[in-house]
């Protein structure tokens, strides 16, 4: 598979808070930064996603007395799971991990800075509808191929990647440089789901080699 002028890498949400040590750490997630450092330098266009709370974010579980982390509840846009607080707005935590280093990022997309919805997508808030601003943004470029790394494989790498193909894109996961939570089976959930919409899967390594 050779990497186009039209493709564009997503990296999304490799954070402190996501990563050991993080506020909601996905388990090893910093490991993800070696296999986009290997397939970075083959693109042209590269955007990082940023998760951004206010401190009083609806996904809390501290924002919900009596509930704990990793409960659900109903929300107006449906079921949702409540994290520790996390990516806070300015915070350390919000920050990129220092190891991750791409300059040449194009684009860094702010979501969840809506105290009262989440957003897992890079693509959409978690109602399915409130647009984010990158589809527009990758069309008016003429950007048309997305793959995506990041944290987490099963929730916001994952959300992003159905949602690119709900809107025309061709979308490829490159499945070791994601890390996931696996709450639930959101893991086999995540991968039904792919398979179902045409999401494709792939390592760093196929991606490099083939670039070369």
């Amino acid at each position: 598979m050779r990497i186009a002028a039209q493709d564009v890498l997503v990296v999304v949400d490799v954070q402190k808070d996501f990563c050991p040590g993080g506020a909601l750490p996905v388990p090893e997630g910093d490991t993800v930064i070696v296999p986009i450092h290997r397939v970075a330098p083959h693109f042209s266009h590269i955007v990082l996603t940023q998760d951004w709370h206010p401190a009083n974010h609806a996904s809390f579980a501290a924002t919900h007395p009596g509930k704990k982390p990793f409960e659900t509840i109903d929300l107006a846009y449906g079921v949702q799971t409540l994290w520790p607080p996390h990516c806070v707005q300015g915070s350390r935590g919000a920050e990129f991990h220092p190891e991750l280093r791409l300059p040449q990022a194009e684009l860094i997309l702010r979501k969840g800075f809506r105290a009262e919805i989440d957003s897992y997508s890079a693509f959409f808030e978690n109602d399915h509808t409130t647009a984010t601003g990158l589809a527009g943004y990758l069309r008016e470029r003429g950007l048309r191929r997305v793959f995506l790394a990041g944290l987490a494989y099963d929730f916001c790498v994952g959300y992003s990647a159905i949602d690119a193909r709900r809107l025309g894109f061709e979308a490829i996961v490159l499945r070791d440089a994601c890390r996931a939570i696996d709450l639930n089976a959101s893991v086999k959930a995540i991968e039904a789901q792919f398979a179902a919409c045409g999401v494709q899967v792939m390592t760093s390594a196929e991606l490099a080699g083939a670039a070369r």
